[in-house]
């Protein structure tokens, strides 16, 4: 049983990593904010310290005697562009340098990073630990801004990084607007006219490599030498390609129900996010379609490989992307979400 601390535990990620921790008998405590929501925390029993990811008193005392620190927090939609690098970026940052100065050494750190922060698999194949990053969005490069900060400490903290893809699975508000469009519409609209593939994980099998990279994962070397970088860093994948058109239809399958595709033109795409931003900015709350994500959703397939997850810490995802898009269907519906 080790005791360990979860930043973000109150997100999507977060909650599910939390419960996952809880079920095998770990002590563990969370970082939350004030404001967060944290119904399902208190009646895991879970310790909750309050503070922010920047601040380092917080940071320090909820650190305190831990074995492992997952570090889930993260900003995936913003206003502006500069709160990204403020907590993807320098969040991290924070997080390595408590766990270096905690009392009686540091604990393991796992940092939830993207895919975003090594960019888009151009070529189109899929993208391994060992390919230079190419963020091309400020959420990418704020995440790839953390990745970095998190390696200046990696001579003093032994710190794992894992690379999820599309997250989705229950609690998750982001991909089901997907869900909710076509079961209200039968539509499912695809951004541009090539056919993009994108990789994806279900939250449980992702919370499983982050547990697996924990107990077993390499450590973040500090050398910036090309044969060093990709030591201690792993992509998370479903091990399933499919095109955003054959996602619509996976999820329309997955709900019982059909699905008309409709392809949006660029320059209509981006007039709509023009609005879309436009508003979000008169009510001061981001929205899911901004310019940021259009901007990666048009860029080129977005695909990577599990293979080395898979061969150094047995990991394997616990079912197909249609098991799992049934079993989210599910948990929607009996939450009443769909």
């Amino acid at each position: 049983m080790a005791k360990v601390l979860v930043t973000g535990a109150s997100g999507f990620v977060g909650s599910h990593l939390v419960e996952a921790l809880v079920a095998r008998g770990d002590t563990v405590s969370c970082l939350v904010r004030r404001t967060s929501q944290i119904d399902l925390l208190e009646r895991l029993g879970v310790r909750l310290v309050y503070g922010e990811v920047n601040d380092c008193k917080s940071l320090a005392d909820a650190v305190r005697g831990q074995d492992v620190v997952y570090h889930a927090a993260g900003l995936t939609r913003v206003l502006h562009s500069q709160e990204f690098y403020r907590v993807n970026g320098e969040g991290v940052s924070a997080a390595a340098e408590a766990c270096a100065k905690a009392v009686g050494g540091p604990p393991v750190l796992v940092v939830v990073s993207s895919l975003a922060a090594a960019g888009p698999a151009r070529q189109g194949r899929p993208l391994t630990e060992e390919d230079q990053p190419t963020p091309i969005s400020h959420y990418g490069r704020s995440k790839l801004a953390g990745e970095e900060a998190a390696r200046r400490w990696a001579d003093r903290v032994p710190i794992t990084i894992v690379r999820p893809p599309i997250i989705f699975g229950p609690r998750d508000r982001a991909c089901l607007e997907w869900f909710k469009c076509i079961k209200r519409f039968r539509l499912h609209f695809v951004p541009g006219w090539r056919r993009r593939r994108f990789s994806l994980i279900h939250v449980a099998d992702l919370v499983q490599l982050l547990l697996q990279a924990a107990e077993r994962g390499e450590r973040l070397q500090p050398s910036e030498a090309p044969e060093h970088r990709s030591r201690g860093i792993y992509f998370a994948d479903s091990g399933e390609h499919p095109t955003f058109a054959e996602m619509g239809c996976k999820i329309a399958a997955a709900m019982g129900c059909g699905v008309a595709v409709c392809y949006v033109a660029m320059p209509v795409l981006w007039t709509i996010t023009a609005g879309v931003e436009a508003v979000s900015r008169l009510r001061g709350k981001p929205n899911y379609v901004n310019f940021d994500k259009i901007r990666e959703a048009t860029a080129g397939h977005w695909i990577c490989s599990a293979e080395k997850a898979a061969a150094q810490l047995g990991f394997a995802p616990g079912g197909t992307l249609d098991q799992r898009f049934q079993e989210t269907v599910v948990w929607y519906r009996e939450a009443g979400w769909l």
